[in-house]
């Protein structure tokens, strides 16, 4: 093979794996990559959110921080039109504290809190039996991406990656909460520019 000949499959090689890096990024795991079943019926796609920061909260009815929920409809409310999703996830692994029917779930959540955030059927959030999602955390963050009881919450960033996570006794207003929450929805607001901007949270559940 002549010096010529090594010099073209050379940069041949080179040009295919710079053309072969962005598909690899692509093919990176995410949050997006997942779906539940809505509380209502139907499929809830992870999917749908990309492009918004999604704070995922284990809920439970019966719990002594289930009045956390008052917090909760207070940052989707505040934080919504700027693309926000807050994501409650019912689960009876702690203590089972929470009604095995979704309807029952769904009337306690807005009768005793005026709750209209999204939420998914009830689910497994810990363990072997977790949800895919869940378990998919663990892996990327390690303990702290596992819940230790009721209304643990992850924050998921506009691209699917997790990006921090609190313990059940942390408030949804906690000043910790609401800089990571401002953060991730301006660093979207960036990935954004000049693209026309992101719709409000609403509209992504429309999808």
């Amino acid at each position: 093979m002549t010096g010529l000949e090594q010099g073209w499959r050379c940069a041949a090689m080179v040009a295919a794996l710079l053309l072969a890096a962005p598909s690899a990024r692509a093919a990176e795991p995410s949050a997006w990559d997942f779906a539940f079943t809505r509380i209502e019926g139907g499929p809830l796609p992870m999917r749908s959110f990309a492009g918004h920061p999604v704070l995922l909260v284990n809920t439970a009815s019966m719990c002594g921080f289930t009045y956390q929920y008052d917090g909760l409809q207070a940052v989707w409310e505040a934080h919504r039109d700027a693309g926000l999703v807050v994501l409650g996830v019912p689960s009876g692994d702690f203590g089972g504290q929470e009604y095995d029917d979704s309807g029952q779930i769904k009337q306690f959540c807005e009768t005793n809190f005026a709750v209209d955030f999204p939420m998914t059927e009830k689910e497994h959030v810990r363990g072997a039996d977790a949800h895919p999602l869940y378990r998919w955390l663990a892996t990327r963050m390690g303990p702290p991406a596992e819940p230790g009881w009721n209304f643990h919450k992850i924050l998921i960033g506009a691209d699917g990656q997790p990006v921090a996570a609190w313990p059940s006794r942390t408030e949804p207003s906690d000043p910790a909460v609401t800089a990571a929450i401002e953060q991730a929805l301006l660093a979207s607001d960036q990935a954004d520019a000049g693209g026309g901007g992101r719709a409000p949270a609403d509209h992504a559940l429309d999808q």
